[in-house]
């Protein structure tokens, strides 16, 4: 991977673990500014979520403090100029999940613009 690509991977790294932390998700403001308007996810739950409707739940505590979401396994590709896919694996106190995610470069930097959790046995 070049110089630049391997920014951009760290680049979505970064975002996504920002969006992870208890102290960001309790901001709509600061999760709005990592998601992309166009944002939609499917949930490990299988609900769809869209920026309108996760702004609602994620000042509610769906992360906490006391207990962060554990992340292991992550990396990244670029798929083109300006897009990165992530992969990772999650455990928020018990609910492990394989998630995936599309970052894509806009003019105010680097926003999720798609995610998919699924939820492991």
């Amino acid at each position: 991977m070049t110089d630049e690509g391997e920014r951009a991977v760290q680049a979505a790294i970064d975002g996504e673990m920002r969006l992870l932390d208890p102290a960001v998700r309790a901001s709509p403001d600061r999760v709005r500014e990592l998601l992309d308007p166009e944002w939609t996810e499917i949930g490990a739950s299988g609900r769809r979520w869209d920026v309108r409707t996760v702004l609602k739940v994620t000042s509610g505590a769906t992360v906490s403090a006391e207990s962060p979401v554990e992340v292991s396994e992550m990396s990244g590709v670029v798929l083109a100029p300006g897009v990165v896919h992530l992969k990772y694996f999650s455990d928020n106190q018990g609910r492990r999940a394989w998630r995936s995610s599309l970052w894509r470069l806009t003019e105010t930097g680097w926003r999720m613009f798609f995610h998919q959790g699924t939820l492991t046995g």
